[in-house]
Parts: structure tokens; sequence; C-alpha cells
């Protein structure tokens, strides 16, 4: 029976490696185009691997025979697979045995490979290898979270090594692509969920920093990794604000909402769920500013947090009012809520600056105090989309056609989740390579379009907008010897445009008969300090 389901599963395999690899495709002039496939593993370390479920400790790290067996099936279905990129989670680097056999049987299947321990000797950590028939790499970042879950990141500036068809006639098209490879915090209790949307927020401000200090054009970014979080948590939401979609999803033409379709984990608890992912964002797709994005995450779980409370929406408006007896919320009061809901007032809670950024981003009109519509829009109803209006004009107003460059992007062709059963919700009982699935990804490379300077690092001035960006509060919550300024963006109504326009025009109007009298006199404007 076991022997049957494998040769069955090796069938799956086999089709989705010929896909890839042997049949790879053909373009719109009839040529091959080999496709490029990424495969993300949870492999479960045996320091983890509990064999007695009635005695917590006893592990398979005990057991050379049982871990070497199980790393070595592994091993086995990885080089049968033959996936242009691999990206484990839990690999026990910490067994010097172990790490060998891997480093050695990959490296003569032609991979180049990178491995990253978590912090405080933690035992597993990450590896990452990529074949050199399909990528050369450029370079190879650590990223340490340092915080309480020791995690860690990876990532890989790689450039194919061949160039596809589209581009083997022009050099200035950049074939480059970024990886990353990392493993969430489990998340033991709701406080933990924010330093989960923590570490994606470090990532990705890591990844910008990376192509801002490398004067890297917009390129394909591939996060892997097992994620500790379903569909429906924040994180999936903050990435998908991002501009991040789920290759699984994509290839199945699965919704945001469709998160019973499949699963990927069998957690400690007995739990099943879908949390390990490969998420693609292309160098041409829309993406909102990424602090804002934040923000409004942060915001997306102070609402939920409210909601499971089962405050209503005047009920947690009086909450963050506290003893204030006007009816409007101060930045003390909003405090308070954040440390009662756990947000704030630990190590892993928000840090000052953060706080402070989530109270100015709730204060529309920067008078110090949050009244009711302000509550409304920035936390009880926010949407998470009101940052997208002004990104789009940041990405259309890159100048014309001959600023675009040509870049790599990819198209989901297929995905592939094994053990099979997993695709319909279900964890099988036999399946013991590990406590997740293996999750496999077929991208094909296409040319597309991108501007010539990053979105993200730039900013063109095709035409003028009005948005108001220094105010000043007697209500500060944050007082200076200067007072307060806020330099930050709001949205401006379009009222609020014509009665700024009218006040312009009058006061150039004003400045214009003033000058017109001084020149006549003889008088200077600066000295007069008019």
């Amino acid at each position: 029976m076991r022997k049957e389901r494998k040769r069955k599963m090796k069938g799956r395999i086999s089709r989705i490696g010929s896909y890839a690899i042997s049949s790879s495709i053909r373009d719109q002039h009839q040529q091959l185009q080999p496709c490029i496939t990424c495969t993300t593993f949870n492999i479960l370390a045996p320091i983890y691997k509990r064999l007695n479920h009635e005695d917590p400790s006893c592990r398979e790290s005990d057991y050379r025979a049982f871990w070497m067996t199980r790393n070595q099936s592994i091993l086995d279905w990885l080089l049968y697979e033959r996936s242009s990129i691999i990206c484990l989670q839990e690999f026990w680097v910490g067994n010097e045995e172990l790490v060998n056999i891997y480093e050695k049987r990959l490296g003569a299947a032609g991979y180049t490979s990178f491995k990253l321990g978590r912090t405080n000797n933690r035992g597993d950590g990450l590896l990452t290898a990529v074949h050199k028939d399909y990528f050369r790499v450029l370079n190879c970042r650590e990223l340490l979270f340092n915080d309480c879950g020791d995690r860690v990141a990876q990532l890989l500036h790689v450039e194919l090594a061949t160039p596809i068809a589209q581009c083997r006639n022009n050099n200035d098209i950049r074939q480059e692509i970024l990886i990353v490879n990392t493993h969430l915090l489990f998340p033991h209790d709701s406080s933990l969920c924010l330093v989960r949307l923590n570490q994606v927020y470090k990532i990705l401000q890591w990844v910008e920093s990376y192509q801002k200090e490398n004067n890297l054009n917009p390129m394909s970014i591939i996060l892997c990794g097992d994620w500790n979080g379903s569909k429906r948590g924040h994180v999936y939401k903050f990435l998908r604000s991002q501009g991040f979609v789920s290759s699984y999803d994509t290839a199945h033409q699965y919704t945001d909402a469709d998160a019973q379709k499949w699963v990927s984990h069998r957690n400690h608890r007995g739990n099943i769920c879908g949390v390990d992912f490969i998420w693609l964002l292309n160098p041409n797709s829309y993406r909102k500013l990424l602090k804002m994005s934040w923000i409004e995450a942060v915001f997306g779980m102070f609402k939920y947090l409210l909601r499971r409370a089962s405050l209503t929406e005047h009920d947690a408006f009086a909450f963050l009012k506290a003893d204030n007896r006007d009816d409007y919320i101060t930045y003390s009061g909003f405090c308070e809520a954040l440390r009662q809901l756990n947000l704030i007032g630990h190590c892993y809670g928000l840090n000052v600056e953060e706080t402070k950024d989530l109270w100015v981003q709730a204060d529309i009109d920067g008078n110090g105090v949050l009244d009711f519509k302000e509550f409304q829009q920035r936390i009880w109803n926010s949407t998470g989309s009101e940052q997208g209006d002004e990104h789009v004009s940041m990405v259309q107003d890159g100048g014309s056609k001959d600023n675009k460059q040509q870049t790599i992007g990819f198209s989901i062709k297929n995905a592939v989740l094994f053990p099979p059963e997993v695709e319909k919700g279900r964890w099988p009982d036999d399946y013991s390579l590990s406590d997740h699935a293996r999750l496999t990804v077929v991208f094909s490379p296409i040319r597309m379009p991108c501007s010539q300077e990053n979105p993200k690092f730039s900013l063109s001035f095709s035409h003028t907008r009005l948005t108001p960006h220094a105010r000043l509060s007697p209500h500060s919550p944050f007082p200076s010897p200067q007072g307060y300024i806020d330099l930050s963006k709001r949205r401006v109504l379009e009222e609020d445009i014509q009665a700024c326009e009218e006040r312009y025009n009058k006061s150039k109007l004003v400045h214009s008969i003033m000058r017109h009298v001084a020149e006549t006199m003889g008088i200077d404007l600066e000295e007069e300090g008019i």
C-alpha cells in the first residue's frame, strides 16, 4: 500500500519536474524556454520531532538511525524533484554530520547552498540552495531579528544563468531576482501576532534597503518559508497589501477568502492549517508605501482585538476615551488602550516611535486629539486602501516610455503540495517525512517593463498636488521647544483643495499689488519684512 502511494506521488513529481525542466515551454518565437521551479519545505528538525507523545522529552535527535533515515528520504525527494530553488526551514544546523550530508549531496547535484542558524544557539535554522544551471549567486545576506523568537532570514540576490529567449539580444535587460527564505515565530498567544507582523515588516525593510544600497531597479522578489499564519491572519493581509501574491493560490485561482481549500501543516496541538507560502512580487506590481502598509496592518490588528472583545463601535470609542469626559480620545487614552490590548508595555510590543506613528496617522486633522469621525475612519472602519491613490500616482507619474527599462518577471504556471491529500484540506496519517507539506511552484520567466528608477525611492514632479505637510497643534502629545510639526501627508477633500487654491490666489494677488507699490516707491520688501 505504501509503495503504491509512493509510486503515485513520484508520478506527480515527475510531471512537475518534466514540465519545468525537460519539456520547458515554447515562447512566441517557438524557442524552448526553461521554467524555474521553487520548493519550500519545513523539514522538522530532529530536536523538535517527538517520538512519544506521552513523553515530550523523547525526541528523534536521540536516535541517529531515525533522523538519518528520514533526512535521507527528504533528500531523495528533493533531488528527484530537482527544483531550481530549494528553501528549507528547521534545518538542523547544530548537527555537523547532517549538515555535511546535505551539503555533499546537494553539491554533487549541482546546487550552491547557504545555511543560517537561529540566534542563541537554538539548534535549527535555514538552508537555501540554488541550482548552478539556473542561477549565478551575486550576493547572500543574513538577517537576524534578535527578538524573542530568535528567528532569522536569508536573502539571495541571483542572476539567471541563461538569458531568456526574449532577452538574448538585449544586454540592458536585468535578469536578476531576490530570494528570501524565513521561518516566522509560532503564535503561542495573541500577543505574539504583533511579533510576526514586525518580522515581516523587517524583512521588507531589509529588502528595500538592499535595493537602495545597491542602486537596484525594481526586480522580482520571491519570499519562501513557513509563515506560521493562515490566509486569515494579519501577515497574509500585510503582504497582499504590498502587492505580493500567494503562488499556490494564484495557480489554482483561489481567492483570499478561500482559506479552507488546502492545508500544509499539522502542528503540535493537532490542528491542521495552511502556513507555508511562496510569495511572488513582480517588478511591475502595484505597491503601497511600506510604512503606511505596516501602520494599516497594525490598525487592523487593533480593530480585530477591539471586536474580539465584543465591543460595539460606541463602546470601543468610550474604551479609548478612558476617563476623559470630553468627546474625544487623547494620546494618553490611546496609549492606555494599546497597553490593555497588550500591544505595548512589553519587550516585543510597539515601541514609542511606532506608537507615535500610529497616533499621527489616526489624528487626521492634526489637532492633537481623535474625534469620533477620526476613530471611525482610521480604526473602526479602516479599509487599508486610502494610500492607494497616492502611490498609483507616484508610479504612473514616473515619466515617458523613454524612461522605462525592461526587466524579468514571472508568470505562475503551476503549484503542487505534497502529500496530495493536503490539497483537499486533509492530513494523511501515514505521512512521516515532516509535520509540514512540501510546496513546489513552477514559474515561467517573462519580459516586462519597469520604471528606470524605483518608485519607492524617488518622486517625480510632473504635476502640482495640494498636500498639507506641516501642522502645528497646542494639543500635541509630543511637545518640543519649537512646537509640534508633523511632516506626514494626509488626504485632502475636493473642497479643501478649492479653499486652498482660493486662499493662495488671493494672497498672490495681494503680494503682487504690494510688490508693484514697493517698486514704485523704491521700498525693499525683504528689508521691510513684508
